[in-house]
């Protein structure tokens, strides 16, 4: 009897051993496999970083020199840790970014891709518009130059514009840097031969959104006549869609790797950054609320009639405007006109942000002057500017530049924790493009269209700010906050022009031509267990 009672507790501890071993074994997996980290990280903890996609021969900078290194802002390194952690305060969601989905830069060209032959001629650009306007056609022309086989000089800036900047492409752009970074893509030359100055060349105002069939067509049957063609404008020449993937891939490539800033602005930039960054986690608001803009656009809400009839002049002597007689509440109601400072503090307070909130404004001389920021500084009193960050000394070289100052406003709006465009012109469409190409940080796009109809109903006092008017606030722009999407193509019934105007622009949204998604591993969370004998 008492050599059975060992026997049977012999065999019950067995069990309890194997047991026990079991769930070790078990809680070691999940652990692993489910629960990647019983440490949560802090935001300001500087050993996590997301990792860097891999560099090709196509990504070249010196990543000890230029601001566009930083993968993530610091303080919010590794965001994924807290993608549905229980508890994570409201604050931090104000700033974290939507879920990228795994997808990553993508510029190699295809097996197929050869490097550039001896060119038919050289292909003279001059470069039309503002800052941005100017970086999107000069993208564009460097893919329209390897199409027609041509060597590209180094474009021509724009000094005619409203901004009447004398700045030449080196003072902008490290030409060095856009010349080697795409020396397997296309020859670029600083100047044109001596010998061809003086010769004759087809000055030729390329079709807008046009395409393959129409470049290697109607353009290239000009080499059959001269050496040089010269492109009277560079804005939006070369369609969004349809165009093989190492074209797209070159786009980008130029837009995003070659295209740097000259190592003043960057330096600058940078500069301008570290110390936004020293204020915490800051929104940077491109601030449309300048006197061409509202000019051009005819909006004059919240303007005097005195204003208001200044506008109205400016347009009507600016010839190459088209649209004269504007309706400025028509335009409003329908949400074609920029946010005003008043309205950008009742959304950002809507939104959640709190009154200690850094903001950097990212514009031109604001309409009106402080008087019209008045409303919008009560709210939130840390309202930066290159001008507030610098001394008089530092921003000296730029202040007479306005190309200058706008590719300050760019740097620092590319790598802010969220950016807010106000109105979507060509600078929220291209800093939109890179913060997605950067692994699509936060941009909150307004309504601004569904905005009007609240604002005009707390102005009239039929809807108080507060929790009511915030619930709606965030549930319509829940979805639009830069998460990725492929390009939306045309709405559907437009034609001709307006068809193409439709089109989700290529440097708003790069994907999929120049961003893959990169297939997550399946994780074997099997447990196999050796029952012990």
């Amino acid at each position: 009897m008492l050599q059975r009672r060992r026997k049977g507790a012999g065999v019950l501890l067995r069990k309890l051993l194997i047991w026990a071993m079991c769930t070790i074994a078990l809680v070691g997996v999940l652990s692993v496999h489910v629960f990647p980290s019983a440490r949560v990280p802090k935001f300001s903890d500087p050993s996590f970083r997301l990792p860097k996609a891999s560099i090709t021969q196509y990504q070249t900078i010196n990543s000890e020199q230029s601001w566009t290194t930083e993968d993530v802002p610091p303080h919010l390194s590794h965001p994924d840790k807290f993608k549905g952690a229980p508890g994570i305060s409201k604050f931090d969601k104000l700033w974290k970014s939507p879920a990228n989905r795994n997808i990553f830069p993508c510029l190699e060209p295809s097996s197929n891709y050869y490097a550039p032959v001896e060119s038919r001629g050289y292909l003279l650009v001059h470069a039309n518009g503002g800052l941005n306007q100017m970086r999107a056609g000069i993208c564009d022309m460097v893919a329209i130059a390897r199409i027609i086989n041509a060597t590209l000089v180094v474009p021509e800036l724009d000094k005619e514009s409203f901004w009447r900047d004398s700045s030449n492409f080196s003072d902008v752009f490290d030409v060095d840097h856009f010349i080697n970074a795409l020396d397997n893509d296309v020859k670029i030359v600083k100047k044109l031969p001596t010998e061809l100055v003086t010769a004759p060349r087809a000055n030729v105002e390329f079709k807008s959104w046009s395409g393959m069939n129409y470049y290697e067509g109607d353009i290239a049957k000009l080499w059959e006549e001269y050496q040089v063609i010269r492109a009277a404008k560079s804005d939006s020449r070369l369609a969004n869609n349809n165009l093989p993937p190492d074209i797209q891939k070159l786009r980008c490539r130029a837009c995003y790797e070659a295209l740097r800033f000259a190592p003043h602005i960057e330096a600058m930039g940078k500069l301008l950054v570290d110390r936004m960054r020293s204020y915490g986690p800051y929104i940077s608001l491109h601030l449309r609320n300048e006197k061409d803009m509202l000019a051009f656009s005819g909006c004059t809400y919240g303007l005097s009639p005195e204003e208001a009839e200044e506008l109205r002049i400016i347009r009507e002597k600016t010839g190459h405007w088209r649209d004269k007689d504007i309706d400025s509440n028509q335009q409003r109601s329908k949400g074609h006109c920029p946010l005003i400072p008043k309205e950008v503090g009742i959304f950002l307070k809507a939104l959640g942000y709190p009154s200690s909130t850094p903001i950097y404004i990212a514009s031109g001389e604001i309409y009106g002057g402080d008087s019209r920021m008045a409303d919008l500084r009560s709210r939130y009193p840390l309202l930066m500017s290159k001008e507030k960050l610098t001394s008089v000394e530092e921003l000296e070289p730029f202040i007479n530049h306005a190309t200058q100052m706008a590719a300050l406003d760019y740097i620092v709006s590319v790598k802010s924790d969220v950016f807010i465009p106000t109105y979507d012109g060509n600078m929220a469409r291209l800093v939109e493009g890179h913060r997605r190409y950067e692994g699509h940080r936060k941009t909150i796009s307004p309504d601004r269209k569904v905005l009007a109809h609240l604002f005009d109903k707390v102005e009239l006092g039929t809807l108080k700010e507060g929790k009511s008017l915030s619930d709606k606030v965030i549930s319509i722009h829940k979805t639009r906050q830069g998460s990725p999407h492929k390009r939306k193509g045309p709405v559907s019934g437009t034609k001709g022009m307006d068809r193409f105007r439709s089109e989700e622009a290529f440097y708003v949204n790069p994907y999929p031509d120049c961003l893959c998604q990169r297939k997550s591993p399946i994780l074997n969370t099997s447990i196999a267990i050796q029952t012990l004998q």
